[in-house]
């Protein structure tokens, strides 16, 4: 009897917790960023990471859209 009232708190506790936690996105939400004259996405990226940059490169052309590493002055990102 004692076993199965443990048994049923366990069970009851972890469901609770499975509702109540929600899943991170680390570093959060992605910021608007205003391409400056003589910016590129190299440069971006490696003032934002501190991992491998390329990496960031290429987080910044999924999030955008962006089909190659083309950017102009005045451009809106979103930088992750």
């Amino acid at each position: 009897m004692f076993v199965r009232i443990i048994l049923v708190a366990f069970v009851t506790m972890a469901l609770a917790w499975s509702v109540l936690v929600r899943a991170s996105d680390g570093a959060g939400r992605p910021q608007p960023y205003l391409v400056r004259p003589g910016d590129t996405l190299w440069s971006i990226a490696s003032a934002r990471y501190g991992g491998d940059t390329r990496e960031g490169v290429w987080k910044i052309e999924r999030l955008n859209g962006l089909h190659g590493s083309q950017i102009s002055p005045g451009q809106r990102l979103l930088v992750p």
